[in-house]
């Protein structure tokens, strides 16, 4: 080997390890970030588990519930094996093209089976039943189903759909999961109906609490009759949590919580039947 190209040796080994360090570190890293995306808004949305029988599909576990912004999403039944890709785009809605919908119906009219499709109406309420973040497509898509219990539909469809929500070019990367939960509320808003249920239920397990405490006290008279009979404390009131409260107040009230996500000016706390969602430290939201 002669010593010019022994000399040469090193640029050439430095120069790969540039090209490879450009060309693979960027991509790991947005790999990452979609990651990280994706799971902080599956903890906000939580997807819905349909389930089959005989009597055909239903809700086996609730989601969260969300309503429809904006009419003109195209669906199909749940029991059809295809199913639609709506772009949400600029705060309008782009449903796929009706004709073409129409002629995939009538091709499949010919294997014995015709596609029917259905338009989603605005304040429609829905359950989601999947989240896919892309990068590098700036994409979110959001599998959704209607709740058909909750919609009063008979015999019920349970019609789905995929929203497509597309942001501007190389925007994604950086947005934080609160300014795309902001761009999915334009559309699909969390409905007050799933935050109240949260609450019934925290407020029901504290009234029974208070009444099987309540029954021992007054077992506890009956058994010792010729004692004087003590007067009863009075029940101490449910915890209650209240919007605008800081985080401070609500562990002072609820305790720690079972888990904290931070998500910039959006904080989350878990607890064992509820979460708790906080704006700038404050309660926006309970679930």
């Amino acid at each position: 080997m002669s010593k010019k190209f022994r000399d040469v040796i090193p640029g050439i080994v430095l120069l790969a390890a540039t090209i490879f360090a450009v060309t693979i570190f960027p991509t790991a890293l947005v790999n990452a970030q979609a990651v990280s995306l994706q799971e902080q808004l599956a903890a906000q949305y939580k997807l819905v588990k349909m389930g089959s029988d005989t009597s055909g599909y239903s809700v086996v576990e609730e989601g969260t519930l969300l309503v429809i912004q904006k009419g003109g999403l195209l669906g199909v039944p749940y029991s059809d094996t295809s199913v639609q890709n709506n772009k949400y785009e600029g705060g309008a809605v782009k449903a796929p093209n009706a004709i073409l919908s129409k002629g995939i119906g009538f091709g499949m009219k010919k294997f014995g089976k015709e596609q029917t499709t259905k338009l989603f109406a605005k304040n429609d309420k829905v359950y989601p039943t999947k989240i896919d973040v892309s990068l590098d497509k700036d994409t979110v898509t959001m599998g959704i189903v209607a709740c058909d219990t909750c919609n009063k539909t008979d015999p019920p469809t349970y019609n789905k759909t995929n929203v497509v929500f597309v942001f501007p070019k190389g925007s994604l990367a950086t947005a934080s999961a609160g300014q795309v939960e902001d761009t999915i509320g334009t559309l699909l808003s969390i409905s007050s109906d799933d935050a109240k249920q949260g609450d019934s239920g925290q407020q029901g397990g504290d009234q029974q609490q208070g009444g099987d405490q309540g029954g021992q006290q007054q077992a506890g008279q009956q058994q010792g009759g010729q004692q004087p009979a003590a007067q009863a404390p009075p029940p101490a009131e449910p915890a209650s949590i209240d919007k605008g409260m800081t985080t401070d107040q609500v562990q002072a009230a609820m305790g720690k919580p079972d888990k904290i996500v931070n998500l910039g000016t959006k904080t989350i706390y878990y607890y064992k039947d509820m979460k708790v969602i906080f704006l700038n430290g404050k309660v926006s939201d309970v679930q």
